[in-house]
């Protein structure tokens, strides 16, 4: 078996010489081509492996940056307030008659005793010079009772006539006395009524609508006496608002202090806002809202407040000091906690895990591993990541100033 074994491996070679004697020189040149092209594929391949230049690294991704700064930063709560007049007035006529004129237009501004209306004088005119004449008469009258007292009183002392006859007069004179004091009062009551068909403001405010224009006739009655005219006090205007009862503590401490402010954002006024001391905290707090009242006085100089107007207002409850103060945008919200991208001395963006202690909406007063100066990316996060080069584009900035800052 051994035998027949080696016979057969020593045909191999054999049999492929005989196969390559049997192939023709086309068909060897052919085979020899193949394996050529092959063999340079493969050294091409190898050389470009080898040769191949180094591929460059990413581009620094742009950002924007800010500067981190220590302030002092106010501690604000923001709700919804309502534009309160301090007085508010319906004038009527305290006299009947007929309107002459209304010597205002509808939204005029007007001032304490300007003359609004005119009711028809004529009549309380004519009972003011009836009682003036009664008056005169009476006191006519009283000076010869008072002649008369004299007349007696000398004859008496001449025991001319009886005392009792002294007595009856000088009990006229009393009379007449009481009269005349009694027309007094009638004159003055007369000139009041007709003062009072002049009717004048009793505040100074802006006017509403006339609802009973000149020409018509009016009554004096409490009972039916309609109105004529609004007049709403509109400087100062008082703002009313609510806060939770929970920060009621830091509000007193703050009103105290006289450092509780309420800021109303308003476009068009000085600096975006207007801003005003607290002057008022209720006594109570609400047991339906657990809120408690709050009121301020704004000068309303430019008349942009008006009463029933509901409003945003930013309440400073507290404060800050020494916080450090970065915009909001370069704070980000991970996983787990909030943190800030800064750009460090190697231009190589660094994460810092912070804490957020207040935010106004801007900027955001911050706790954490981060100084004032350091440069914290506010654009462009997204594409950073913490270690990596970054490339400081234009737009650097520190933060911007918040309607409650102050």
């Amino acid at each position: 078996m051994v035998h027949q074994t080696l016979y057969a491996a020593d045909t191999v070679p054999h049999r492929l010489a005989l196969w390559h004697r049997g192939l023709g020189r086309r068909a060897r040149l052919i085979l020899y081509g193949v394996g050529g092209i092959v063999l340079l594929v493969l050294l091409w391949q190898l050389a470009s492996i080898l040769f191949a230049p180094k591929r460059k690294p990413p581009p620094a991704p742009p950002v924007k940056v800010a500067r981190a700064v220590k302030k002092d930063v106010p501690v604000t709560q923001n709700t919804i307030g309502t534009v309160v007049s301090p007085a508010m007035v319906q004038v009527t006529a305290q006299v009947g008659g007929k309107i002459l004129a209304a010597n205002f237009r509808e939204g005029d501004i007007v001032h304490k005793g300007d003359v609004l209306f005119q009711i028809d004088p004529a009549p309380y005119q004519a009972v003011l010079s009836q009682a003036q004449g009664q008056l005169a008469r009476d006191q006519a009258t009283l000076a010869n009772a008072r002649l008369d007292l004299g007349r007696y009183q000398t004859l008496a002392k001449q025991n001319a006539i009886s005392m009792q006859q002294l007595a009856t007069q000088a009990a006229a004179v009393k009379s007449d006395e009481g009269v005349v004091v009694s027309d007094q009062a009638n004159v003055e009551a007369a000139r009041i009524n007709l003062n009072w068909t002049r009717i004048t403001s009793p505040i100074d405010g802006k006017t509403g609508a006339i609802f009973i224009q000149p020409g018509n006739v009016v009554t004096a009655s409490a009972a039916s006496a309609q109105p004529l005219v609004t007049i709403t006090q509109i400087q100062p205007m008082k703002v009313s608002f609510f806060l939770p009862q929970n920060g009621l503590a830091q509000i007193q401490n703050q009103y105290n202090k006289k450092a509780l402010i309420a800021v109303i954002p308003m476009a068009g006024a000085p600096g975006g806002s207007e801003k005003a001391p607290v002057d008022f905290v209720s006594n109570v707090v609400s047991q339906s809202t657990g809120t408690i009242e709050l009121r301020a006085d704004f000068p309303n100089a430019d008349m942009r407040l008006v009463p029933g107007q509901t409003v945003t207002v930013q309440a400073v409850v507290n404060a800050i000091p020494g916080a450090t103060l970065v915009p909001r945008d370069a704070v980000n919200l991970g996983p787990e906690n909030s943190f800030v991208l800064v750009v460090g001395k190697d231009g190589k963006a660094h994460s810092k895990t912070v804490k957020v202690l207040n935010d106004d909406g801007v900027n955001d007063a911050i706790q954490g591993d981060i100084k004032p100066g350091d440069m914290v990316v506010t654009d462009g996060q997204l594409r950073v990541t913490s270690g990596q080069p970054v490339r400081v584009t234009k737009g650097k900035a520190t933060p911007k100033k918040s309607d409650t800052a102050q």
